[in-house]
């Protein structure tokens, strides 16, 4: 017992370990429950809620996912999702391993480099073309098979280098979060050009104003120079955060070669 009074699990019963929750959870994530074979064909499936659930968040934003409108969505009482899934956070688990499985691996028999390179690409591809995955959380990231699998090979891929097992962990976790970071501020990008029809371009033609009245040289001269000398001509594009990459990727490969 602890100091609330609660049963610690036997060491030897992994099936106890954890909370009740949390247990359900990992089933659903590994060993779902197949369709019934017996009796009335069921309308759903855990499988075909997980599809309308996407279908609802790519539609309308992930903002305005509830059990409600996926049922809604789905053409069934909300009452009737409960049978598959315990609520809208475990829902949202299985979104993102269902979206997580699209992402390809590396060939490995390419460089180190070339195989991180690769991985990177296919995280952002896969924000690309799930602008809600945005809002998940890359430090409790679900723990399904399709999640672990592309960590397990991107760590594989970072080992490659020989670095000490703390620094391909910090790695990998890099180039997640250089990936999600650059995606969020593309995709909330899009969003908001989207719901208020004020494009980038537009939005900052609003506020030309500022130049002619409270900028000055004298309290910004660095934002001045660049300006002068072309630093702020070239605009974004997607592929601007693969200049942040290739920077990253730069001091691992100083790193490996012991040059810090």
């Amino acid at each position: 017992m602890d100091e609330q009074g609660a049963s610690e699990p036997a060491a030897d019963d992994p099936g106890e370990w954890g909370t009740a929750e949390g247990r359900a959870m990992i089933r659903l994530l590994w060993d779902p429950p197949p369709p019934p074979t017996r009796g009335p064909r069921q309308r759903l499936t855990l499988d075909r809620v997980v599809t309308g659930a996407i279908e609802v968040a790519a539609a309308h934003g992930v903002d305005e996912l509830s059990m409600r409108k996926v049922a809604q969505h789905l053409g069934v009482g909300a009452m009737s999702l409960y049978t598959y899934v315990p609520g809208k956070d475990e829902l949202f688990e299985l979104m993102i391993d269902r979206a997580w499985a699209g992402r390809a691996l590396p060939d490995p028999d390419l460089p180190w480099r070339a195989q991180v390179e690769f991985h990177a690409r296919e995280a952002w591809r896969m924000y690309q073309a799930n602008p809600w995955l945005i809002r998940s959380n890359l430090w409790r990231m679900p723990m399904g098979p399709h999640v672990l699998d592309a960590q397990e090979d991107l760590y594989r891929a970072v080992a490659l280098t020989g670095l000490t097992e703390a620094t391909i962990s910090r790695v990998a976790g890099l180039v997640e979060s250089h990936v999600f970071g650059a995606a969020r501020s593309a995709v909330t990008d899009t969003s908001l050009s989207t719901r208020t029809g004020v494009g980038y371009d537009d939005y900052w033609e609003s506020r030309s104003s500022f130049w002619g009245t409270y900028y000055s040289p004298e309290r910004f001269p660095t934002m001045t120079r660049i300006w002068e000398n072309g630093g702020f001509d070239q605009e974004y594009p997607d592929e601007a955060w693969e200049f942040g990459l290739r920077l990253l990727l730069d001091g691992v490969e100083r790193l490996r070669d012991g040059d810090t």
